[in-house]
């Protein structure tokens, strides 16, 4: 196997992570439990590229893995406010 090969399974890997503990953590916040296994990683991930544009607007710059975890976090509790917006219903 070459090492760029397994560099890029662990960057996914990695990326799966966050973006579950992301998801998580968004679902818990906003409403006492997480979505679901997939639903936590597709909101997490598309939350870490939500909260890394909010962050670098702010001025806001880092990097490792609290870092990624935070921007990740914020990225998907706004995109779940703004799902909650267009969606409607009591929660």
């Amino acid at each position: 196997m070459h090492i760029y090969s397994v560099y890029i399974s662990q960057s996914f890997v990695a990326w799966l992570l966050i973006g579950l503990i992301a998801g998580w953590l968004a679902g818990k916040v906003s409403r006492g439990r997480g979505f679901g296994c997939i639903a936590d990683i597709l909101i997490g991930l598309i939350g870490a590229l939500l909260g890394g544009w909010i962050f670098t607007k702010l001025g806001i710059l880092g990097g490792g893995f609290i870092y990624s975890i935070a921007a990740a976090t914020i990225g998907a509790i706004v995109l779940v406010a703004i799902a909650r917006l267009f969606a409607g219903g009591p929660n």
